[in-house]
């Protein structure tokens, strides 16, 4: 096979559907949504509709929805934003250690700024402490932060309970749920969620755009200053290609978002049952239970993740060893390190993300090749051969 994707936690295929949605503002609607003549106020309208599909698609209205350049600015505009917004309430803000880079080194920033920040333990599936959460909590907290599903390990927080926990002691309360949005269902109501950050990449949509939901009556900074673009809180003319493009794609992702996840899952399960059958000395890290559906994170004993890569990739395969941010790093993932796994294991760590255009010959493709890669580099491993005369391979 050419060219088998299997990293689409790091980014999805932009869908047909999707392009053609967005191709009329690419070449015949470009008017400035800023304008008022009709070419302008047809771009208007289009963001407003498409506002009103991603509001929709969490439960909440169109007038709490603002759009950005996708995750990274989301989390960033509400961390910062209610930091600086809230600062003479408080200034201790709750997340966990496993978070994306985009929450944790804003929050590393807002410290070195005189902010408190707590970084929440979490267990060896990687769920937050709950306990340690509300041990955490007091009279100057002013956020909570904690990612809806880790991007790494797929495991799925237990949001609704730190929502009730944050309303309850009148703390605002974000989640970054870039790699959930499209693959589970969200009631930012139910929930008892403030704020909460998205990315159309994600779900099968455009790069560049994303998407920050704030309820009504949580007031934060607005980072960049210009023009009076999204309610006069993110200031620059408007991606409208873009927006349109959400706006389809998160109307697609949510349009039975149950069956679309049974099918990616079913996958999911068949690699995992197949991979444990014929790869011995392997931990499936996060939890099993409570996981996105096509999420795989494995460890493989005895072998470096990097090498592990690099062979996949000769073989037309795409895969991760960890988040896409942090793809450059040789260090081991900060998430598999919370979790419990010594350097030498969490080094080995084979990340694959299913999508909804895999199929069961590209998994079998995958597991036949990731057999003989192991095997063959745990055949060139010194170590490997040093536990196996010693008998402690299980180690």
């Amino acid at each position: 096979m050419e060219n088998v994707y299997f990293d689409n936690s790091a980014t999805t295929k932009l869908d047909e559907e999707v392009l053609k949605e967005m191709l009329p503002y690419l070449e015949n609607n470009y008017g400035n949504a800023s304008s008022i003549y009709k070419l302008g106020r047809e771009s208007k309208k289009a963001i407003e509709d498409a506002r009103e599909k991603i509001a929709k698609a969490i439960n909440t209205e169109p007038n709490e929805i603002y759009f950005t350049a996708g995750g990274s600015e989301s989390d960033n505009t509400v961390i910062r934003g209610v930091a600086y917004k809230y600062k003479n309430k408080g200034n201790r803000i709750i997340t966990s250690k496993i978070e994306h880079p985009a929450v944790l080194e804003t929050c590393k920033q807002l410290e070195k700024e005189g902010f408190e920040v707590i970084y929440l333990n979490v267990d060896n599936e990687g769920i937050v402490d709950i306990e340690e959460l509300k041990n955490s909590i007091n009279d100057r907290t002013i956020l909570i932060t904690i990612m809806f599903a880790n991007n790494e390990i797929g495991t799925i927080e237990p949001i609704k309970e730190i929502g009730e926990i944050a309303r309850k002691n009148n703390i605002i309360f974000h989640t970054d749920a870039v790699q959930a949005i499209g693959s589970v269902k969200i009631d930012v109501k139910e929930m008892n969620i403030d704020a909460l950050s998205m990315s159309a990449h994600k779900f099968y949509g455009p790069k560049g755009i994303g998407a920050l939901y704030i309820r009504k009556g949580v007031q934060f900074e607005k980072l960049i200053n210009g023009g009076h673009q999204e309610k006069n809180k993110r200031a620059g003319t408007e991606n409208v290609p873009a927006i349109v493009g959400m706006g389809k794609a998160i109307e697609m992702a949510c349009t039975d978002i149950e069956e679309h996840s049974k099918k990616i899952k079913e996958l999911r399960d068949y690699y995992l049952e197949e991979v444990q059958k014929r790869i011995p000395y392997i931990k499936i890290n996060g939890s099993l239970e409570k996981r996105l559906p096509g999420n795989a994170n494995i460890s493989f004993r005895y072998i470096e993740g990097e090498g592990l890569l690099l062979n996949l990739d000769l073989k037309g395969i795409c895969a991760s060893s960890g988040s896409a941010c942090t793809s450059g790093s040789l260090d081991p993932s900060h998430v598999l390190l919370a979790i419990g796994l010594p350097h030498e294991i969490a080094h080995g760590s084979l990340r694959i993300s299913i999508g909804k255009y895999n199929t069961k010959e590209e998994v079998d493709y995958l597991l036949d090749n990731l057999e003989e890669i192991v095997k063959r580099l745990r055949d060139m491993s010194p170590l490997y051969e040093k536990v196996k005369k010693e008998g402690n391979l299980n180690v």
